[in-house]
């Protein structure tokens, strides 16, 4: 008797609205929030456009979406404006990465150590009291005027998002599991990769996707404080010469460059998370 080819089922997205479900394929759903994400970012240029039009607002005031696409091009034929970009993505990549090793470090001090954990606690819940642009003229004064501000500024609002999510992260892994690790003889270096990694992983990444955008804002206060490299710099220099074409270029490199960081934590939560289906 020949058996008969199994026929593989296809991954399905039900979408729930009040007029009822609709299932797609996951590539029709890629597909449909792609189209989706364009048909609003269309409407958002046309509203802008028709505002600015009907209020006739002058150019220094809100410049059409066709000035800031002029400027955008004359921009991104001056190597000094990549200059400014790579500026600001050294300053952000910096800070994530710095504070990102930081705050695991001792994220997973603090999920071991109960004690530590009511020590440090309060001190480090009062710091994110301080509004960072108070602190970032004082750490121009610190560290100098070169890019060690702009990236500790960066670390510093950073550090705060990852730490919470990392040290949640390792206290949920269940109790159930690692009495099975002990019973099967497992050791701290077999625990820690085995089991308590692979929990905590979803809501470390979860911080940074969090993080891959605080970044940014950090770097550009830091800039706004006393720089003359960077966006940050760039949109300093628009607004003091009442070129709000070139602020907004300055806006889009930044929301560019933080969906691009986002977008690859997301990619690589997709990697890694696989397994969990």
């Amino acid at each position: 008797m020949a058996l008969s080819k199994s026929t593989q089922i296809s991954p399905v997205m039900i979408i729930r609205s009040p007029l009822g479900e609709v299932r797609l394929r996951h590539t029709q759903a890629r597909w449909l929030r792609v189209i989706a994400v364009l048909v609003t970012l269309a409407a958002f240029v046309a509203g802008w456009d028709l505002l600015v039009r009907l209020r006739q607002y002058p150019a220094f005031i809100l410049p059409t979406p066709g000035e800031v696409w002029a400027e955008l091009l004359r921009s991104a034929q001056m190597p000094t404006f990549w200059s400014n970009v790579g500026v600001t993505l050294v300053e952000v990549l910096g800070g994530l990465i710095i504070g990102a090793v930081l705050a695991m470090a001792l994220g997973y001090v603090l999920a071991k150590s109960p004690l530590l954990n009511s020590i440090l606690s309060p001190f480090i819940v009062a710091s994110q009291a301080v509004p960072i642009v108070a602190v970032a003229p004082l750490l121009a004064i610190w560290f100098g005027y070169g890019l060690t501000p702009k990236i500790v500024t960066s670390l510093l609002i950073v550090f705060f998002p990852i730490l919470i999510n990392v040290v949640a992260g390792l206290r949920s892994v269940e109790p159930n599991l690692r009495d099975l690790m002990r019973s099967l003889q497992a050791d701290r270096r077999q625990m820690f990769f085995k089991l308590e990694i692979p929990s905590a992983l979803p809501m470390v990444l979860s911080g940074f996707k969090v993080g891959a955008t605080l970044a940014v804002i950090g770097a550009v206060v830091g800039e706004f404080v006393n720089s003359d490299k960077g966006l940050g710099f760039l949109i300093k220099q628009g607004n003091g010469e009442y070129n709000t074409a070139r602020t907004f270029v300055a806006l889009i490199a930044l929301v560019v460059m933080a969906l691009t960081m986002y977008g690859i934590v997301a990619w690589l939560e997709r990697r890694w998370l696989a397994w969990k289906g």
